[in-house]
Parts: structure tokens; C-alpha cells; sequence
């Protein structure tokens, strides 16, 4: 194989499989990237895989002679990012190695056989349904900090997506509090009627963590629509020409429905921005194992309070409109504060029963998003 590519082409594909190629792994042909080209071609096919998610993409490129190749993913993106912005020549020779130049650069890496590649499966082309891009990477953002992160609990690994012809959700939890993201869903135009999601056809799948962040870094490149297809063991979505595909969880996903308390009957807004500097403050001299912070909501006034036989405790005093009962509620103060991070509303507000019984937060206006998040409170 002979190729000749530019620098930055190349090098903003490249970036794309970092998060996809494991750095430490039982199968050495997984940290390769596979390089592939048709004599004479105006572009390269580059795909990885860790055999749960893969990614292929296609580079801009001169391709003197075709051929297939695999080379280390990450040793090959250190190299293109300390180049200069030039043309990069990728040769292939007959004694297992690759010369990578540029310039006055020359290096020779170590490749593997195209044939330890594994085979990424290809979608069927039927049953493709279209999905607004803007607004997956909005809802992606505002539930994917409460997947859990515990192996042993592998049916809460991932994010519950489920659409249907006019709207769309996102929801996750890790047992101790739950996201949960709505918008209403247009078709895109282009749609074929037998691809279109009817309101009595409801889908739901099991999107995995690590397959909503790369996601998210797909959908962030600035197209409006991404088709996506699901196969019978895997996932497809095509974005900007590139597709990821992975496995699905097999899974059942809790009935997240009965989770959302309906019963609260005790209401506060707070400022958003103010709300948040106070919880950083004060959970500064919170338990570093718990992070435990106490709300003692009473009349006119919310106090935030924490405290450490560690290291000491702390408060402080918001003003707010709240004429009902005092309660004293127990929050783990990163789990607010991951809300706070992506409630794009100038206020928020927390509705509950006692200090017992689950928790929502919600920002104020929603824009149409409807965004809740549901919080447990804790016992200290």
C-alpha cells in the first residue's frame, strides 16, 4: 500500500478512535487500527474495534497503490499530532513494517496482519430510522453522568433510549438517582414512510456507556440528522459519513416510571448559579467518602450545611420563597452538582414530600425539553 494523506484530515479522523482502541488488552491485533484503500482511490477506510463498539471512517487521501494494513492506533495519532502540517506519506513494505513520513521525517512502525483483524458487521439497510442530532447530544449530556459505573450491575450500564414518532427519551440511573430527558421529535425530512416510528410502535434499546460518549463525540461534529438501525446483535448510527456500531446490551432496564415520585407536595426555586457556588463551598469540609450536604429548608430561608470530624464543617445561607414546613433533607453533593453542570436554566426547582422520600429537581423552563432528575436522599 502507497498513500499520501494530508496531516490534518487525517489527524481529526484519527482523534475520533482514541476513546474506541483499549490501551490494555489480551488481544494485541485490538490496538491496531485498520487502514484500508482501492488502487487509484481519492480516500482511505480507517475502522477500530474492542469488539463491543467499533467505528469506521473515511479520510481524503491520494492512494498510489491499494492494499490493507493495521497499525498502533495510538502510537500512530501521537505521531500525526507532532507533524507539521504537511502531506504524510503511509508505505507498506514486504518485511511487516509501515514507513510513516513526512517532510524530513521518516519513521518505521511494527504492523500486524490484516487477517488478525476482526470482521465489523454491517447493518441490514432496512428499518432505518432518523434521529434530530442536536438534540440526542443534548440529552446524552444530561443523563449520561448518572449510568453506573459498577460491573456487577451490568442491566444499569448504559442509558434507555426510547423514541416514538413524535417524541423521544433518555433516561438513566445507578439505583441512587435517575435522569431523565423528553423532547418532541419531528421527522426529518427524507424519512421513507416504512422507516417513520409510529406512536403505537414505541422502540426502546439499551444504549451502553461507553457507546454514549463516543456518540457524543460523533454527534458534536455539527450534523443535523444521524441514521440509526438496529440489527440483532448490534447497533448502527451513521453521522457525517462515519458509523459506530455496537453491541447491544441484552438487558432489562428497570420500569424507570415508577420511580418518579407524585406525590411531592413541597416546592423551592432557587438561582441556579447561586445554588451551585454554595454547594461547592460547603462541600468543600463534607466527608470525603460521603460528600454529604444537609438542606434545612425553612421559611424564607434554605441553609446548606455540611460537616467532618476530619476536617471541620461549614454553611451557608440562601434566601428563598418557601412558606411550608421546615425539613431538613441529606444530598451527596457531587450528584447535585452533576445536575446543576447541564440544567440550562437560570433557575431550578426542588420538589419533595419529606426527608425520607425521594427528591426531583428540574430547571425551571424547559425549552422544550422537559428534563427531570430524580435524587434519593441519604441517611447520616
Amino acid at each position: 500500500m502507497e498513500l499520501t494523506v494530508r496531516k490534518t484530515q487525517l489527524l481529526r479522523e484519527l482523534q475520533l478512535f482514541q476513546g474506541i482502541v483499549e490501551r490494555k488488552n489480551t488481544i494485541p491485533i485490538l490496538a491496531n487500527l485498520l487502514v484500508e484503500a482501492d488502487d487509484g482511490a481519492a480516500e482511505i477506510q480507517l475502522v477500530a474495534t474492542d469488539l463491543e463498539i467499533g467505528l469506521r471512517c473515511r479520510c481524503a487521501a491520494e492512494v498510489t497503490k491499494g492494499g490493507a494494513l493495521t497499525l498502533p492506533a495510538k502510537k500512530l495519532y501521537e505521531i500525526v499530532r507532532a507533524l507539521p502540517d504537511t502531506e504524510i506519506r503511509i508505505t507498506q513494505s514486504a518485511a511487516g513494517t509501515v514507513n510513516v513520513a513526512a517532510e524530513r521525517f521518516n519513521s518505521r512502525m511494527q504492523t500486524l496482519p490484516r487477517e488478525d483483524f476482526p470482521a465489523l458487521p454491517k447493518p441490514s439497510g432496512t428499518g432505518t430510522v432518523h434521529l434530530p442530532c442536536a438534540a440526542l447530544l443534548e440529552m446524552i449530556s444530561k443523563t449520561q453522568f448518572a449510568v453506573t459505573g459498577e460491573d456487577t450491575r451490568y442491566f444499569l450500564n448504559g442509558a434507555l433510549l426510547v423514541f416514538s414518532g413524535t417524541s423521544m427519551s433518555l433516561v438513566a440511573t445507578d439505583g441512587h438517582r435517575l435522569a431523565l430527558v423528553s423532547i418532541s421529535r419531528a421527522i426529518p425530512e427524507g424519512n421513507d414512510e416504512n422507516t417513520k416510528v409510529s406512536d403505537d410502535d414505541e422502540a426502546r434499546v439499551i444504549l451502553p456507556k461507553k457507546t454514549l460518549s463516543e456518540l457524543a463525540r460523533l454527534l458534536g461534529d455539527g450534523d443535523d440528522v444521524l441514521a440509526y438501525e438496529r440489527g440483532e446483535n448490534h447497533l448502527f448510527f451513521d453521522i457525517g459519513g462515519r458509523q459506530l456500531v455496537s453491541r447491544v446490551l441484552d438487558a432489562q432496564f428497570p420500569a424507570f416510571e415508577r420511580v418518579i415520585p407524585k406525590g411531592n407536595d413541597k416546592r423551592v426555586e432557587f438561582e441556579r448559579d447561586r445554588l451551585t457556588s454554595a454547594i461547592k463551598r460547603v462541600a468543600l469540609l463534607s466527608s470525603e467518602r460521603s460528600r454529604a450536604i444537609k438542606l434545612k429548608i425553612d421559611v424564607g430561608k434554605v441553609e446548606i450545611s455540611s460537616s467532618s470530624p476530619e476536617v471541620g464543617e461549614a454553611s451557608e445561607v440562601l434566601s428563598v420563597e418557601y412558606e411550608d414546613a421546615a425539613v431538613e433533607i441529606c444530598f451527596n453533593a457531587q450528584y447535585l452538582l452533576d445536575f446543576l453542570a447541564v440544567a440550562d436554566s437560570d433557575s431550578v426547582v426542588l420538589e419533595f414530600k419529606d426527608e425520607m422520600s425521594q427528591a426531583v429537581f428540574s430547571p425551571f423552563s424547559t425549552d422544550g425539553c422537559d428534563y427531570t432528575y430524580v435524587i434519593m436522599p441519604m441517611r447520616i
